[in-house]
């Protein structure tokens, strides 16, 4: 009889210990684990077990291959106490009928149509700066891509809303980390002060969307992505229109993800700029050749090559989606092991993505190792679709894989292109003196304190 062997990994017998190591430093303790077990290690936290998973073949597996094994992690379960039965947080047909009715929204050439907002957008809240003066980028980043959510998917101005909606998502996605602890559930019927601002947070992004939603029900299709949702219907499913609520859910992850993640990227990118200046110097001069002086467009993406590379390095090394969680439905055969029915297998982008057995000097930020595909490629399509070299394709995922993969991953790289290219053109960053820039590991890898740059006039 033969017996499947043990998943390695650290003691089981505290983990209460574990949760308190994994919490002090998430992207640390997942990459020691990798690096001292192997390519598949458990531990447990109280109510958890957790395998992490970091083989691109078996990632692949488990993302695309053989993706009905699984669903979402805890994390993303407790995710619906804020984004309500969205695509990236609902399952199975209800997703499949969700993510049929939305994505003539995001097709190709709808998505060109909202470049031509981007850059201009980018352009206005840069035209405040002046020369010299300190900015948090972060914030700086998450207005521009909050004007651009309002204005490409729900043809509204959101620039009134900015400082309400901006402290209102920064206190949800600060608290998240709590809500999404064991015991959570039982946490948040106390009347703790933590619990009553994460419910007004939620109250206040809930009121911008439900305003968004009222200003479009009266008015005929204006072509954007909410207009397109009131009017969808699901002809497989007997015309069926979505609810208000099901509007409501799909409207609030669309634009939560579309403006969080891609103002995180911007900073991240920024912030390595400035410590590479040739890397920028590099950069700005790709832009000053492509643009002149005139904004970026989307028929300049195809030319605009080396910061196409720059993105997709920054994208390996702060990917905004780190974590991936999938609960196994059933024993899942793994590698010579089993994950067990009803852990979580983890599928970390932070440490696959730095894993020295595809990326020689993994931790160096390095645009050149994307060189080959950006020069063969005619068109902008996302670099983790080819092949590089001898890399597996799942060395590199930074919006996931499979059926589930980001519906929005093309208007998410024209938007990073455009946006930077944008910034670029007109300023050079600095980081200011005296920071400490660290990681803030919850829904997305934020930084964990502001990331204060110094701008200054490039020409």
């Amino acid at each position: 009889m033969t017996t499947t062997p043990r998943i390695p990994g650290p003691s089981r017998a505290f983990p209460i210990r574990t949760l308190a190591q994994f919490r002090r430093d998430p992207i640390a303790y997942l990459r020691r684990l990798s690096r001292d077990y192997g390519t598949i290690a458990r531990f447990r936290i109280p109510g958890s077990d957790l395998i992490v998973v970091n083989d691109p073949d078996h990632i692949r597996d488990i993302l695309v291959t053989n993706q009905r094994s699984f669903h979402k992690g805890r994390g993303l379960e407790r995710a619906k106490r804020l984004l309500g039965e969205g695509l990236l947080t609902s399952e199975v047909d209800f997703h499949l009928r969700q993510r049929r009715m939305i994505q003539p929204s995001f097709h190709r050439q709808r998505i060109v149509e909202y470049g031509r907002e981007m850059s201009t957008i980018a352009a206005k809240v840069a035209g405040r700066w002046s020369e010299g003066s300190v900015i948090d980028i972060g914030e700086e980043a998450a207005a521009i891509t909050l004007m651009i959510v309002g204005k490409t998917l729900f043809n509204t101005d959101v620039e009134g809303d900015r400082s309400d909606v901006g402290d209102a998502l920064n206190d949800a996605m600060k608290l998240f980390g709590m809500l999404s602890l064991p015991g959570a559930r039982f946490l948040e019927k106390l009347p703790l002060p933590a619990v009553k601002r994460f419910k007004a947070a939620r109250a206040k992004l809930d009121a911008t969307i439900f305003r968004i939603i009222d200003e479009h029900k009266d008015e005929d299709d204006q072509g954007d992505l909410l207009s397109m949702l009131l009017a969808a219907r699901d002809d497989e499913e007997d015309g069926a229109h979505m609810t208000v609520s099901q509007v409501r859910d799909e409207a609030m992850t669309l634009f939560i993800a579309g403006h969080e993640t891609t103002a995180t990227s911007v900073g991240w990118t920024l912030y390595l700029l400035s410590q590479y200046p040739e890397i920028e110097a590099r950069l700005a001069a790709e832009v000053k050749d492509v643009l002149g002086d005139r904004l970026a467009s989307v028929d300049d993406l195809p030319s605009l090559k080396y910061t196409r590379q720059v993105i997709a390095e920054s994208l390996r090394l702060y990917p905004p989606g780190w974590l991936i969680g999938r609960r196994a439905l059933v024993d899942y055969p793994v590698g010579g092991y089993v994950i067990p029915k009803g852990s979580i297998a983890v599928l970390a982008p932070v440490v696959t993505q730095v894993d020295p057995r595809f990326w020689p000097e993994p931790m160096r930020f390095d645009p050149d190792r994307w060189a080959v595909e950006a020069s063969t490629s005619p068109q902008p399509s996302p670099p983790e679709r080819e092949q590089l070299e001898d890399r597996p394709k799942f060395a590199y995922f930074p919006f996931g894989g499979g059926p589930r993969i980001c519906i929005g991953e093309n208007f998410a790289w024209m938007e990073l292109i455009l946006v930077m290219s944008t910034l670029i053109q007109r300023w050079r960053f600095a980081l200011a003196p005296d920071q400490k820039v660290e990681t803030a590991p919850i829904i997305t890898l934020r930084s964990k304190n502001p990331i204060m740059m110094e701008v200054a006039e490039r020409y």
